[in-house]
């Protein structure tokens, strides 16, 4: 999962090695907390207008979630 969002979030800003990604431990109810963090430059390419950007990754997200039969949320730090 950790991949994925590098990889999603990597395509997107222009500098690439200031693109992190943390995970929480997983919550009483088995959701991890994945942390994306990018260079303050970068923020707006990674939120988007309206957050459509943020929204579309957080779907992505979900979904590849989904098939390994995990709960996640995505925060944009």
């Amino acid at each position: 999962m950790q991949e994925l969002l590098l990889a999603v979030a990597r395509g997107l800003v222009e500098d690439k090695d200031a693109v992190r990604v943390t995970a929480d431990e997983p919550r009483e109810d088995g959701t991890v907390v994945y942390h994306l963090s990018v260079a303050e430059g970068d923020m707006g390419r990674v939120i988007g207008k309206q957050g459509r950007i943020a929204k579309a990754i957080r779907v992505v997200m979900r979904a590849a979630a989904v098939r390994v039969n995990e709960k996640i949320l995505v925060e944009i730090d």
